[in-house]
């Protein structure tokens, strides 16, 4: 036997581009030399900042801003990609 009603419709997910900037601040305990290479640094300091405050890493300031942007703004590689996922039936 049929059931009459439909199933239900799964929720299309809106994807766009957004500009984000974040400001943090903190203490850190860390070898003099680490600090030096600055190909590594950014990874090392965003890594501390998430894994959080403990005895070797200390908040002081943390802000987050985002905006939505045009399509147009971002660059071709990444209005392809957004493309990609509008068209993808795994965000469906």
């Amino acid at each position: 036997m049929k059931s009459d009603t439909a199933s239900p419709q799964p929720k299309k997910v809106e994807v766009a581009v957004y500009e984000c900037e974040i400001k943090l601040k903190f203490r850190l305990i860390e070898e003099k030399a680490v600090l030096c290479d600055r190909d590594k640094l950014l990874d090392l300091l965003l890594e501390a900042f998430t894994i959080g405050a403990d005895e070797y890493l200390e908040p002081l300031q943390s802000c987050v801003k985002t905006q939505e942007i045009s399509d147009l703004e971002a660059s071709p590689q990444m209005r392809r990609q957004l493309m990609r996922l509008r068209n993808s039936s795994d965000l469906a």
